[in-house]
C-alpha cells in the first residue's frame, strides 16, 4: 500500500458523520498515526482494522459488546491483566462498539497510554466497513493519467492520445450528446480493491474543461449538474492514435483484446485512429456499448471467426 499520514484527530473527524461516535480517553494526543512500517506492509485497508486481534496490534481495535464481556467477566487480577494487554499492544486506536459501556480500568489506562479511546452505538460490523472503506481509500496505490476521463452509457471511459489529437474537443462533443465528465487532462487513480481502479478529478480542475481556441469552460455551469460526475470506476480506455501511427503499428482487426496496467489491474483498451471527416463521437459510443456486450459475455469478434469457421467447414463438404 502506498504509505501516507492518519492522525486519530482525522479518523476521527472524518468517520464522525457515519459513525456518531464519542473520543472518550487519549485526547491528549491527537496526532497519533499508524505504524508507517505496517502501512505499508498492508495490502489493503481491511489489514488496518478490525476486531480485537493480539497479533495485529498495528490495526484500529474494534471491541463490540462480546470482547468488551471478556475484558470485565473475569476475576478482577485476570480482568485488570486483560486490560493492561489490549493497551500495551498500542494500537492507532480503540473503539467500543455495539454501545458497550467501556470498562472505567480500560478508559483510565487508555489515558495514561495515551492511546485514543472512542465509543460508539453503532455495530461492531458496521464501523470495521465504515473504517475499512475509509482506509482502503487513503492508503491506497495511486497514479496520475493524462487524459479526458468521462461517463460515457455508465462506463468509466478515458480518452488519451498525443497532445493535439481532439481528446478535449472530443469530451466536449461527448458532454453534448448526455454523457457525464469526471475530469480533464489531469485524473487521478487510486485503486480501491484488487480489481477496481476509481478515478476522480483534483479539486483544483473540478468541472473544469479546456478547449484549444476557446479556454476554460466550467462544464457544470454551462450544461449543468448532469453533465458531471465526482467520480468514477474505470472500465474502458480509449487512446486515439494518427493514422499514420496505426498503419504501422496496430492491426486493423485485433485477434484478442488490448489491455493497459493501471495499478496493477488490466484495463480494457480499444485504439481509435484520428483523421479527417471520422466522427470519433459515434466511433468511441460504439466502443463503449461493444465494451458493454463484451462485459456481458458478448464477443463478436469471436462470433464472427465462429461463422467463417463454420463456412469454411460447409465449403470444404461440397
Amino acid at each position: 500500500m502506498k504509505a501516507a499520514t492518519l492522525s486519530a484527530d482525522s479518523l476521527f473527524e472524518a468517520n464522525t458523520g457515519l459513525l456518531k461516535w464519542q473520543w472518550l480517553a487519549g485526547q491528549s494526543n491527537p496526532e497519533r498515526r499508524f505504524d508507517d512500517a505496517a502501512v505499508e506492509g498492508a495490502s489493503s485497508g481491511a489489514d488496518l482494522v478490525g476486531y480485537l486481534n493480539y497479533i495485529h496490534p498495528y490495526r484500529v481495535q474494534i471491541l463490540g459488546w462480546r470482547e468488551v464481556h471478556y475484558l470485565v467477566h473475569a476475576e478482577e487480577a485476570d480482568s485488570a491483566r486483560r486490560i493492561r494487554r489490549v493497551v500495551g499492544l498500542e494500537p492507532p486506536a480503540l473503539v467500543i462498539a455495539d454501545g458497550a459501556q467501556p470498562p472505567q480500568a480500560l478508559i483510565d489506562a487508555s489515558e495514561e497510554a495515551r492511546i485514543p479511546l472512542f465509543t460508539t452505538a453503532e455495530p461492531a460490523a458496521f464501523v470495521i466497513d465504515v473504517l475499512r472503506a475509509y482506509l482502503s481509500k487513503l492508503f491506497a496505490n495511486r497514479t496520475t493519467l493524462h487524459g479526458v476521463f468521462m461517463d460515457i452509457l455508465g462506463l468509466g471511459v478515458l480518452i488519451t492520445g498525443e497532445s493535439g489529437l481532439g481528446k478535449s474537443e472530443l469530451g466536449l462533443e461527448l458532454i453534448s450528446r448526455g454523457h457525464g465528465l469526471v475530469a480533464d487532462d489531469c485524473v487521478e487513480f487510486l485503486r480501491v480493491t484488487q480489481s477496481t481502479i476509481e478515478g476522480h478529478c483534483p479539486p483544483l480542475l473540478q468541472n473544469l474543461l479546456e478547449v484549444r481556441g476557446i479556454g476554460i469552460l466550467d462544464i457544470k455551469t454551462i450544461f449543468g449538474e448532469t453533465a458531471v460526475r465526482r467520480k468514477l470506476r474505470l472500465r474502458l480506455i480509449v487512446h486515439l492514435v494518427r493514422r499514420d501511427t496505426q498503419d504501422q503499428d496496430f492491426e486493423r482487426l485485433p485477434t484478442g483484446n488490448v489491455r493497459q496496467d493501471v495499478l496493477g489491474v488490466a484495463i480494457r483498451k480499444v485504439l481509435i485512429p484520428v483523421e479527417a471527416g471520422r466522427n470519433l463521437a459515434v466511433l468511441v459510443e460504439a466502443a463503449v456499448r461493444n465494451t458493454i456486450l463484451q462485459l456481458r459475455g458478448i464477443d463478436t469478434f469471436k462470433e464472427f471467426q465462429d461463422r467463417q469457421r463454420l463456412a469454411m467447414l460447409e465449403g470444404g463438404d461440397d
